[in-house]
């Protein structure tokens, strides 16, 4: 089942990853075909602006995955409702100070990015101005689209998030030939088509936090200090990456300028725009792997956790020798779509086919850190960011830049990417003490962690006759662990009831392929049954309280069950249906 979840949000995941990317890419192709280099390198520089808030709601967006994730996991509804209410207040204030700053204080920021002073005979300053004043109007909606995608992966809602980007995508196109052929409004207006793109989308995602169904409550009494710390914290590895970012880009720019000019800095505008879109595969695999990392660690699902290192490795691998190999053929046509400037299209090819030999180690490596980061590595998990977006890239680039110029910086992000892998590889091998490329070795998880292989067991349910079998085998793991011939009766008896019940009633629904997960699980005095299934929504406790008055004889197979446990604990997360059963 963890295979097909992981296929089922990667496909959202990767989309959703676009919402803003494929803004900048548009601009990016109509600001270089249609109003000049130096509209490109006034792009380029405003990119660290971008990038803050990008920061500020990618910090959020992680710190929701792994919060929920943990929340979820455990069925603490108020918990995430918590995180819900907290995600949204911070959103909202920050979305109006940074907003507020930036449109005050545009001409000092544009001069610190490298724009130079506002002097009549400086183009560059101005139309850089202009695009930032243009685009920081759309900043609430950019950091809302971020924070509400885990929330609706995390419901299910896969398909309008789909729908969302599509209608971003149209509207910019639509806005800036609008910009572009009609409105003449330069780096302004083509800020300003992405503002309201963002608006596409935070209108239609907000729409279904609206809708009575939605398992996300806004409450101003869960919001407190404590929570927005927590939800903090575990974003700040996120935050401690994109902020290596800024200055990556920062340190990158002055190393062009200082080397290729003003038309070096074009070819990077457009090599990290269409490396924008390509890391969207990376980042995609790794925005899964931290949600369900986060999720399996909270419910010490040791064996899961091993599945989703094999499923996000095999994605990661498959997916970015595709992307690169893709950009290496077509890497004059891509390049053609930003500039009609000879010199700067021949320096871009050869930094695009560069760079793209980077996107395998670097998935890799974002893969990673986000699977560690969700396991609760946090420190290592910070190192990496540092390591991966800043220090490797930038003394690769300052070296190899004084030998061989811009070839020097793109080079630099295959070395600094592999370079990285290399340490993350040698960090895991001293922890397994030994050399390995196991899923084990890089799960990197405590030797005590989660149960014994003897305290518990996992089956997977197709059919009727397999409810049987794992009723089965419930019953003699029952009678390893020592189980009087009463429970051992009992739990298998409510293994069957369970599984059988969906299997009968929930596969039958629609016309999807369906599967249960069952794990049985005795540790520390306690007796767990967890079922898991990708069937329609179906809470049984909610069910058995509805339908309490009905006739005794009726829904007897649940109310037997709910009869024997001590307690029974439903969440509906990843669109998948979670029961836990303490017998």
């Amino acid at each position: 089942m963890i295979k097909k979840v992981f296929r089922q949000m990667l496909i959202t995941q990767i989309v959703s990853a676009m919402t803003v990317m494929i803004c900048m890419l548009i601009d990016s192709i109509m600001i270089g075909r249609f109003l000049g280099v130096d509209a490109m390198s006034a792009y380029g520089l405003a990119t660290p602006v971008l990038l803050i808030f990008a920061a500020f709601g990618s910090m959020l967006s992680a710190g929701i995955q792994v919060m929920c994730g943990k929340t979820m996991g455990s069925g603490d509804m108020e918990a995430t409702n918590g995180c819900f209410s907290v995600s949204v207040f911070l959103a909202a204030a920050v979305s109006f100070v940074g907003l507020l700053a930036v449109l005050l204080f545009t001409s000092p920021i544009c001069t610190m990015l490298g724009a130079g002073s506002p002097t009549p005979d400086n183009t560059v300053f101005f139309l850089t101005r202009d695009y930032i004043r243009g685009f920081i109007i759309g900043a609430p909606a950019f950091i809302f689209a971020q924070i509400m995608v885990p929330y609706m992966q995390i419901s299910g809602s896969r398909k309008r998030l789909v729908a969302a980007v599509i209608a971003m995508t149209l509207g910019d196109v639509l806005l800036d030939i609008l910009n572009v052929f009609v409105i003449k409004g330069g780096t302004l207006g083509m800020g300003l088509a992405s503002s309201f793109s963002y608006y596409i989308v935070f209108f239609i995602g907000a729409a279904y936090f609206l809708k009575k169904k939605c398992i996300f409550k806004f409450r101003t009494a869960l919001i407190k200090l404590k929570r927005c710390i927590e939800l903090i914290k575990y974003g700040i590895p996120t935050v401690i990456n994109q902020i290596s970012l800024v200055l990556l880009v920062f340190v990158l720019n002055k190393i062009l300028l200082e080397v290729g000019q003003t038309v070096a800095v074009a070819a990077y505008s457009v090599i990290s725009t269409v490396g924008n879109i390509c890391y969207c595969f990376g980042s995609g695999v790794a925005a899964v792997a931290l949600l369900l990392s986060s999720m399996f660690y909270s419910d010490e699902e040791k064996s899961a956790l091993r599945n989703l290192v094999k499923t996000m490795t095999f994605y990661a691998v498959v997916l970015d020798v595709a992307v690169t190999v893709i950009v290496l053929f077509t890497a004059p046509l891509l390049v053609g779509l930003f500039l009609d400037n000879p010199a700067a299209e021949d320096i871009s090819v050869i930094g695009l086919r560069l760079f793209s030999l980077s996107l395998l180690p670097c998935s890799l490596n974002t893969t990673f850190k986000n699977y560690y980061q969700g396991v609760n590595k946090t420190g290592f998990t910070q190192a990496i960011s540092v390591m991966q977006n800043f220090a490797f890239t930038a003394f690769f680039a300052f070296i190899l830049s004084r030998f061989i110029a811009a070839t020097g910086v793109w080079l630099a992000y295959v070395c600094g990417e592999t370079l990285t892998f290399f340490v993350i590889t040698a960090v895991v091998w001293i922890n397994y003490k030994r050399a390995s490329f196991s899923a084990d070795a890089y799960s990197f998880l405590p030797n005590d962690f989660g149960a014994h292989g003897d305290d518990y067991i996992e089956m997977t349910v197709n059919t009727k006759e397999g409810a049987v079998e794992a009723s089965v085998n419930a019953g003699e793991f029952c009678k390893r662990h020592g189980e009087s011939e009463r429970n051992c009766k009992l739990i298998s008896l409510c293994v069957e009831e369970m599984t059988n019940n969906i299997v009968e009633h929930g596969f039958t629904a629609d016309k999807q392929d369906h599967s249960i997960d069952v794990r049985l699980l005795f540790k520390n005095e306690k007796r767990i049954i967890r079922i898991r299934d990708n069937c329609v929504d179906f809470d049984p406790t909610k069910y058995i309280e509805l339908h309490k008055s009905d006739d005794p004889a009726a829904h007897i197979g649940i109310r037997m069950v709910m009869k024997m446990v001590k307690s029974a604990n439903y969440v509906n997360s990843l669109g998948l249906n979670n029961l836990t059963l303490e017998l």
